[in-house]
């Protein structure tokens, strides 16, 4: 992937040749869509869902704590319950393997946050949903990763596209943060009340984010 890519334009015009088939009287495509938490998912949710039928799919074995894994997935689920939506929006909950993680990371547990170890990451949750929308019949897959002002748009994108190519599924690129997607994300989790973390999941990032607020540096 070579140069400044606008994916937000790329995602844009894929929008609007979807809503104009779906105008025609052609159904919605369906989407798998890689959630990583509830705050993140709000605003895509209620973004894309017009253009799509959703199925949100949690899977995330970089989560180190089971007891955090449990209450992220509880909150995505209660999101889409609560969340008003023109189309349904299903949850399908992943394998919960932290063992799956540690071997993907391998070899790069000490290059800290936004580093390779966080493409690897990128790569293992992206490539899982992939095979799952492949396996299920969905016409696109994606994540909502890219909502992170903290997460490679590019990383994730270039991914994305390699990934659909390989299994032959339409990747949706994005970049969720454009366009005030953050700061709508942040409104809707105060809306619903949901729990906000302040690392991404794994014992990694969490020791960084500890250290931070004891006042030290990122690692």
């Amino acid at each position: 992937m070579e140069g400044n890519v606008n994916f937000q334009l790329i995602m844009d015009k894929e929008l609007n040749t979807i809503w104009s088939e779906i105008n025609n009287g052609n159904a919605l495509p369906s989407l798998l869509l890689h959630g990583c938490c509830a705050p993140c998912s709000s605003y895509v949710l209620e973004y894309l869902n017009r253009y799509f039928s959703i199925t949100s799919f949690f899977y995330n074995p970089n989560i180190s704590e089971e007891a955090e894994y449990i209450k992220r997935v509880n909150e995505l689920e209660r999101l889409i319950k609560e969340l008003p939506v023109e189309n349904d929006v299903n949850l399908l909950k992943g394998r919960y393997d932290p063992q799956e993680f540690d071997r993907a990371v391998s070899g790069l547990e000490n290059l800290g946050e936004r580093s390779r170890r966080c493409y690897s990451c990128y790569e293992l949750r992206m490539e899982e949903t992939v095979k799952v929308a492949v396996k299920e019949g969905f016409d696109y897959f994606t994540t909502t990763l890219s909502i992170s002002p903290h997460k490679n748009a590019r990383w994730i994108n270039e991914i994305g596209e390699r990934l659909g190519k390989e299994y032959g599924v339409k990747y949706l690129y994005a970049d969720f943060k454009k366009r005030n997607g953050y700061k709508r994300s942040i409104e809707l989790s105060k809306e619903y009340g949901l729990y906000r973390q302040d690392y991404c999941g794994c014992k990694y990032s969490k020791a960084e984010s500890n250290n931070i607020k004891a006042g030290g540096h990122e690692l």
